[in-house]
């Protein structure tokens, strides 16, 4: 009792002294309160969807489910026991968990199964609402969490981003009951976010498969390309969005890709270059199959290749 109530007091002078303006937690104590009118002391019964109104929203993120599905089954030999792991919709709403079917009644108890809501507005901090809140990876440890009930677990969370950059979901850990938490969170939340990014990636593959893919930085949390054969830009996922400065008006009203790398604006030279050397490279330098292939003279091919300055195999 005495602990529960030291951790209602530490959430209300955190709210009462200012502390949101340096402190991401704090902060979202603070919406708790001013914003969406819960109290610390005053637990309300968990919000959970009915069979059929989770079957929709499961319905709803069923092709980004399934490009998930592999990756979270590589993730569950790392996680172990005494880890849930759930993948939530936008709305804060776990569609799938993955866990030890020893432990169900206690992750019952805890709201860590499919169709709790875990909105920030509904269950104060936590991992996955906050998350979703701040769209970026996050850990809420034990002594975070909005509510004293859920100081028996640390959530360790990834928001997930479709192929368009719209937020689709999070990825969660939940290290309960006993499980050793200094030794694992780490190491956990690493994999949580390595889960997201590839989860999003292999997506945008999935989603525009038909075009060409560029990779645009590190392996690591790259900017997505899709273009065209005309090179431009169909889609981008939200990482390139933001490092390269487009929207989704730039990319509705048309958007070259060379735009964004190249200085100067295109010249039908500078094209005509272009197709000689792709059929002098196709051909291995082979000047009369490349003439061919381009359906002129070998005569015309010899002149343009001195003219662009193009250097050819002897």
């Amino acid at each position: 009792m005495r602990s529960r109530q030291a951790h209602i007091e530490r959430v209300r002078d955190a709210v009462a002294n200012g502390e949101a303006s340096r402190s991401l937690l704090a902060a979202s104590w603070g919406r708790c309160i001013s914003l969406y009118g819960l109290d610390p002391a005053c637990v309300r019964p968990r919000r959970v969807l009915e069979p059929d109104a989770l079957n929709m929203a499961r319905e709803a993120s069923e092709k980004l489910l399934h490009v998930g599905f592999p990756i979270i089954e590589r993730l569950r030999l790392l996680a172990g026991p005494g880890v849930c792991l759930l993948w939530a919709d936008a709305d804060g709403v776990p569609l799938q968990s993955w866990a030890t079917e020893a432990d169900a009644g206690e992750l019952l108890r805890l709201g860590l199964s499919p169709g709790v809501d875990w909105s920030e507005r509904r269950e104060g901090t936590n991992g996955i609402g906050t998350c979703l809140f701040e769209r970026r990876p996050i850990v809420i440890r034990h002594d975070q969490h909005f509510f004293a009930r859920e100081a028996h677990i640390t959530c360790l969370v990834a928001p997930i981003f479709d192929h368009r950059g719209v937020l689709r979901g999070a990825l969660n850990a939940t290290i309960y009951g006993r499980a050793d938490v200094a030794g694992r969170a780490e190491l956990l939340f690493a994999a949580i976010c390595d889960a997201a990014q590839e989860i999003e990636t292999e997506y945008f593959h999935h989603a525009f498969g038909s075009l060409r893919i560029l990779s645009v930085g590190g392996r690591r949390g790259a900017a997505l390309l899709a273009v065209d054969r005309d090179d431009v830009i169909i889609g981008a996922s939200k990482v390139a969005r933001a490092s390269l400065g487009l929207t989704e008006a730039m990319i509705d009203d048309g958007c070259c890709v060379t735009d964004l790398f190249e200085n100067g604006p295109d010249d039908l030279t500078g094209a005509e270059r272009g197709v000689l050397r792709r059929a002098l490279t196709r051909h291995r330098g082979n000047v009369t199959a490349a003439a061919r292939t381009l359906d002129i003279s070998l005569a015309t091919m010899k002149r343009k290749i001195q003219q662009h300055g193009l250097h050819r195999k002897a």
